[in-house]
C-alpha cells in the first residue's frame, strides 16, 4: 500500500526515513555522510516524487522504494 509522505506528520516521517537510512546494506557510495545528510537527501527524493513510501499490512512495516523500480 502506497503511502503519500505528505500523509504522514514530520515526525513520523522522520522516524520513517531514518530507520531506512539506518538500515545495514544501504549503500551512498563511498563517500560517508552523515544522519541528518541522508535524511535530507532522502527528504527532497520524496518531495521531488523519486521515491515513495510503502507500508506492508501484513508485516507492519514501511519501506522507501525508487519510484522507478515499481
Amino acid at each position: 500500500m502506497r503511502i503519500p509522505h505528505t500523509a504522514l506528520s514530520a515526525e513520523s516521517l522522520r522516524a520513517v526515513v531514518e530507520e531506512f537510512v539506518t538500515r545495514e546494506g544501504t549503500e551512498y557510495g563511498s563517500r560517508d555522510y552523515s544522519l541528518d545528510e541522508k535524511v535530507h537527501h532522502v527528504m527532497r527524493q520524496l518531495e521531488c516524487e523519486e521515491v515513495i513510501i510503502e507500508y506492508d499490512p501484513d508485516s507492519q512495516t514501511c519501506t522507501l522504494l525508487s519510484k522507478d523500480s515499481q
